[in-house]
């Protein structure tokens, strides 16, 4: 497991447990967050009264009644949620959420670095963000994290080594300072950075040796939808595409849409409900729908990249590869509460194009394939060109 310091790990474990996994935390529940109808939202914000129906109206009632009685709000919030039985559902402080909307907006706030737990428990760096207070401190890819403000990081948890390099959700701030113990070879030293403002690199792109364009997207975060579109755009004409969504653990559905876009003419992307009123979302015309196309999958690709893979497959326009998808097809709503919290709970669910539902289920790969599956994504794309 690996990650990098924009996943953080909410402090509270909540009923939704699943949603601790490495990034869904930050993004899973953000995928109505960013509201369908409305991607470039920038804060959380009460929905009308129609919206706040059943277990919303008891959560909110709740978290007022113990604002009255001088009590947290946060807390009886937190208890009514458990008690409602949603999966997803969850309670976050203003930092957290604060934190969320920030990261689905293609930024975070931390050092810049990225690790991942060895074999033998201890934590190695595998990126350094360039341009980040890391790289201006000489980290390298390779060096070994000990210690993190003085807590040693051997043997626990990516998420938790996340967490502490991000600070706490509602302290942490660009300039706050993080001391770090590393260890490169025989050399052992300890450096204090300060926390900064960074992009996150939610689309990656790049060239497979036989002339096949890879596009990782990593969460669908604002603006990356278009950056799929630019990547598919820029592609050699006659070369196949690999979709890569491993580990993609959702985001903005409004931006899956846009990647959806890309790969489609027009037509139907997924249908929804709110509260029991059906919704459909389309893809705009004019994409390309002839160049071969391979989506590859695992258990962390969740929410809207498993929205986008359930379109492409049912379709036709897509060979999926890889394990079965995590199986997150709810949609969330958010509610402030009166400490400034946010609740979020869901609302609805959605369906691929075929009617299939995701939820608990997941979605099925065309060819399963656990190690390799890159390579077995090439393979496929000769075989689409031979035909094509």
């Amino acid at each position: 497991m690996s990650g990098r310091d924009l996943f953080c790990q909410p402090r509270r474990i909540r009923r939704g447990a699943a949603l601790t996994l490495l990034f869904a935390s930050v993004l899973v529940t953000g995928a109505a967050t960013g509201s369908f109808s409305d991607p470039g939202r920038k804060s959380p914000s009460s929905p009308s009264r129609s919206t706040l129906t059943g277990h919303h109206e008891d959560v909110t009632e709740a978290a007022a009644e113990a604002m009255a009685d001088g009590k947290s709000p946060m807390e009886a919030a937190e208890r009514a949620v458990s008690r409602s039985g949603d999966r997803w559902g969850a309670v976050y402080s203003r930092g957290e959420y604060e934190e969320f909307e920030e990261a689905l907006d293609g930024q975070y706030t931390g050092v810049g670095l990225w690790t991942r737990r060895e074999r033998d428990g201890r934590i190695e760096v595998t990126r350094v963000q360039t341009g980040s207070p890391a790289a201006a401190a000489g980290i390298r890819k390779g060096d070994r994290l000990r210690s993190i403000d003085g807590e040693k990081v051997d043997g626990r948890p990516v998420t938790e080594v996340v967490s502490l390099l991000r600070g706490d959700a509602d302290d942490a701030a660009a300039g706050t300072q993080v001391a770090l113990g590393l260890e490169r070879g025989t050399r052992a030293w300890c450096r204090t950075l300060r926390r900064a403002k960074l992009s996150t690199d939610s689309v990656t792109v790049h060239k497979l040796p036989g002339g096949v364009t890879v596009i990782k997207v990593a969460a669908f975060t604002k603006g990356s939808g278009d950056l799929v579109r630019t990547a598919v755009a820029q592609a050699p004409r006659r070369a196949g595409i690999v979709l890569d969504l491993r580990g993609n653990s959702g985001g903005l559905v409004t931006e899956a849409v846009t990647a959806a876009s890309a790969f489609l003419d027009g037509g139907l992307v997924a249908t929804y409900d709110v509260n029991g009123e059906q919704r459909a979302l389309h893809a705009d015309p004019s994409g390309d729908t002839a160049r071969p196309l391979v989506a590859l999958v695992d258990g962390g690709t969740m929410s809207a990249a498993e929205l986008l893979t359930g379109a492409l497959q049912d379709r036709g326009r897509a060979v999926v590869v890889g394990s079965r998808t995590f199986g997150k097809g709810s949609v969330q709503m958010p509610s402030r509460l009166p400490d400034g919290s946010v609740a979020e709970l869901t609302v609805g669910h959605y369906r691929t194009p075929s009617g299939r539902g995701v939820d608990g289920r997941g979605i099925t790969p065309d060819l399963e394939a656990e190690e390799g599956s890159l390579q077995r994504a090439e393979t496929v794309l000769s075989g689409l060109g031979d035909e094509s």
